[in-house]
């Protein structure tokens, strides 16, 4: 897919690895030379959010609210927390157990596992 869009973006096949993968877009489709923003990652959520509908649905709608989505995700599919913290880039797990938004379950607990 990367290979694709690199395509995309690169029709010539120039193939300018220096160049940012993720650019911005100038009005009227054009590719900038320069990386998109952090805010210009927010700006495309929020226009993508208003297209769909999103941003009345969710709150809060941003790439941070994304991303621990995500990481919920991962971890209510069972995913490995130690993975998930390697994905997010976490130096504590401390870290990312604050992105866990799931519901305390009892089962969960350790206490919960102890036979007697």
């Amino acid at each position: 897919m990367i290979d694709d869009y690199l395509e995309a973006l690169d029709p010539a096949g120039l193939d300018d690895r220096s160049m940012a993968l993720f650019r911005s877009i100038r009005k009227g489709g054009k590719v900038a030379d320069k990386t998109i923003t952090g805010d210009g990652i927010y700006k495309l959520i929020r226009h993508y959010g208003a297209i769909t509908g999103l941003n009345l649905a969710v709150d809060g709608l941003s790439p941070h609210a994304m991303r621990a989505t995500a990481a919920t995700n991962a971890l209510t599919h069972e995913a490995d927390i130690a993975k998930v913290q390697e994905w997010l880039g976490h130096a504590n797990i401390s870290t990312t157990r604050m992105y866990d938004r799931r519901e305390t379950r009892p089962e969960d607990s350790p206490t919960f596992r102890v036979k007697y």
